[in-house]
Order: structure tokens, then sequence, then C-alpha cells
């Protein structure tokens, strides 16, 4: 078979438009969509992210919501334990009555002086100092009332 010079045209311009032709489908419609598909995987490990630090953040509101409500709890049992009222009246009474519930007899408690705390959230808390006098107490039911004076009652107690 012989190949003429108008066949050998056809040919190389047949040639060149396939060319031609694989050089528009790679740069006009190839390439963007690669680049869109890079975009898009870019802007997914982006939201994966932060819905990760999402997740991280809702996990740490849990925490916060539970230490609230358990704080709150031992803020109402501590609240219940104060009556209302300035201290100076009920405070030397229930001094005196732990006292003598635990064998230690002539308990004075006196106001030393109080102070208002500076911080904003606890103005309307006041700082008290007292003394204890505690004369002729036997040091062994001396110490046994202290540790138990320091004992936080049940209801105030950490429950984790």
């Amino acid at each position: 078979m012989k190949v003429n010079k108008d066949q050998i045209k056809k040919l190389f311009l047949s040639a060149m438009g396939f060319v031609f032709l694989l050089y528009v489908y790679f740069s006009f419609f190839l390439g963007p969509l690669n680049r869109s598909r890079d975009d898009m995987l870019l802007k997914i490990e982006d939201l994966q992210s932060k819905l990760d630090a999402s997740k991280e953040q809702m996990n740490k509101a849990v925490k916060l919501e539970q230490n609230a409500k358990t704080s709150t709890g031992r803020f109402a049992a501590l609240k219940a334990l104060n009556p209302e009222g300035a201290p100076i009246a009920w405070f030397p009474p229930r001094v005196r009555a732990f006292f003598a519930n635990q064998q230690v007899d002539k308990v004075v408690a006196r106001l030393e002086g109080s102070t208002g705390f500076k911080q904003t959230e606890l103005t309307g808390w006041m700082r008290y100092s007292w003394i204890i006098d505690l004369p002729q107490a036997d040091y062994g039911t001396l110490g046994r009332a202290i540790a138990e004076l320091e004992t936080p009652p049940l209801s105030c107690r950490s429950r984790s």
C-alpha cells in the first residue's frame, strides 16, 4: 500500500489534532478537576481537625458541667451547715456544743476581727477570725476533737 502526499498530510493533521485534543483534555478538563479535588481534600482535612477540636471541647464542657454539679452540691451542703444571720450569734454556741460533745469543757469562742474579701466574686462574703480558748484540756481528748473538727461531714465529702 502506497501512501501519497495528501494522505501523509491528513495523517499528520490527524496526529496534530489528537495531540491538541490530549492537551485540551488534560489542561482544561482534568487539570481543574484535580485542583478542585485537592482543594476539597484540604477543606475536608481542615473541617476534620475542627470537628475533632469541637468534640474535645464538648468533652471538656461535659466534664465542666459535672464538676459544676458536684461543686454546687458541696456548696449547698456547706451553706446548709452555716445558718443564716451573723456568725457572732451562732458560731460560739456551736463551737461550745461541739467541744462539749468531745468532752472538752470550759470553751470560750470570741470574734477577733472580720474583713471583706478583695475578689469581686466574693464581695458578699466576710472573713472572720475567731479565738477559741481551751483552758485545762487534756491533750489526747483535744487532739481527737481537733481531728474530728478537721474531718468534713459526710454531706460535704467528695464521692469520686
